[in-house]
């Protein structure tokens, strides 16, 4: 169980010291940050290599903006295997429909409740 925790840990941290070191040493915006980000997750899942980390480090590599990127190629590649080309446009819907929904709600909810300073 320590284990499973440490690991999550230390992935993490290195996901988010990759996004740092692009902040700092590189002065990348954060939208490019981002981006960049997710591009990574996409190709590691590409190249079948985002899966076995998220088996092996649990939400260290599910719950960063890496995974995002995994979700997309996922879903797409699942989808056209059952759809051809139209299932790569609908596989990435499908796949991550749930998560976006959830933050615009969720952040509807936060600005309804909580007073923004402006």
């Amino acid at each position: 169980m320590f284990a499973m925790f440490f690991w999550a840990f230390v992935i993490g941290g290195i996901i988010c010291v990759i996004g740092q070191v692009m902040f700092d040493l590189f002065k990348l915006t954060p939208g490019h940050t981002l981006s960049a980000m997710v591009v990574a997750g996409a190709i590691l899942d590409g190249l079948n290599l985002y899966e076995p980390l998220i088996n092996f480090a649990g939400a260290g590599a599910s719950i960063p903006i890496t995974s995002f990127g995994n979700s997309l190629v996922h879903g797409a590649l699942q989808e056209a295997e059952k759809h051809g080309l139209v299932g790569v446009l609908t596989g990435m819907f499908e796949v991550t429909s749930s998560g976006i929904s959830a933050a615009i709600i969720f952040g509807f909810i936060g600005a309804l409740l909580f007073k923004p300073k402006g």
